[in-house]
């Protein structure tokens, strides 16, 4: 029995709840999840020029039974791309191997210092401005950054996209991010499965016979202004991931959840290309 996840207010968005990472999933296998996900009940994909899948996940799209338009899609622009003129002709090709005519979502998928940011965020409001894309947004840019961004922008961003789970503390990101009426979107969700057997996690899990990653899933949406992107290659996992509406934790279970948080437990960290990402 397909779900549709509850849809959330990100901007000028609205972005359904829980979506369907693509990192590291390719070609057919790529596109056979996507479409399997789309016959489930998913209406949101997440995938990025960097992912080297966009032209899969079009196919999946494409194939599902699902029509283009009840599916939000969301790419990102590769940190090498985002000059102006770049970022422009870059989006124009991610339209292309999507099969779109706009894409619905669009973020820069990382900050770079070898390019000013008020030329890449003039060149991300264009593209909104023509049409290209219907919302913008960012990923992994750091508080100064986003207040930076804040200042230049001409369009209002969505959402942030940034790596969240129960082990890695944002408090000050949500807290920046919701004062300026932002959505929160957490990738790498389940901590790239490190919930799966954590004591906590499971002990409240047992009390309402859901896995680990149900209460994870949970513990982010019930943060009402959080969308979450779990990525899983497997099938049978698809529909566990979506299935997190019809259930809520006690407030003395979210604290437990969010007690969790531990030193050095960011995942993601930065990329050779942005070294000083976090400045």
């Amino acid at each position: 029995m397909s779900r549709l996840a509850p849809l959330v207010a990100a901007g000028d968005a609205m972005i359904p709840q829980i979506g369907l990472g693509t990192f590291r999933l390719e070609g057919e296998a790529c596109s056979e999840l996507v479409a399997t996900a789309l016959r489930l009940g998913y209406r949101h994909v997440d995938t990025a020029q960097g992912y080297g899948n966009e032209a899969a996940v079009g196919e999946g799209i494409a194939t599902s039974g699902v029509p283009r338009d009840e599916v939000f899609v969301t790419t990102k622009v590769q940190p090498q791309l985002i000059g102006d003129g770049d970022l422009q002709r870059s989006v124009e090709e991610s339209l292309v191997r999507l099969r779109s005519s706009a894409i619905d979502l669009l973020l820069l998928h990382w900050p770079n210092p070898a390019i000013p940011l008020a030329e890449s965020i003039r060149a991300l409001n264009e593209v909104k401005r023509r049409g290209l894309v219907r919302h913008i947004g960012l990923s992994n840019f750091t508080p100064r950054l986003l207040d930076d961004a804040l200042r230049l922008t001409t369009e209002p961003f969505a959402t942030e996209q940034l790596e969240y789970h129960p082990y890695l503390d944002q408090t000050t990101m949500l807290a920046r991010l919701r004062r300026n009426r932002l959505a929160v979107t957490a990738y790498c969700p389940l901590a790239l499965g490190r919930v799966v057997g954590d004591p906590t996690i499971e002990r409240i899990a047992r009390a309402y016979g859901r896995t680990a990653a149900q209460i994870t899933l949970r513990w982010l949406v019930q943060q009402s202004d959080v969308i979450a992107i779990p990525k899983t290659s497997h099938v049978g996992r698809l529909e566990e991931n979506l299935a997190v509406f019809d259930f809520a934790l006690t407030d003395r279970e979210m604290s437990a959840m969010s007690s969790l948080v531990q030193p050095g437990s960011r995942l993601i960290d930065e990329p050779q290309w942005v070294s000083d990402w976090r400045s």
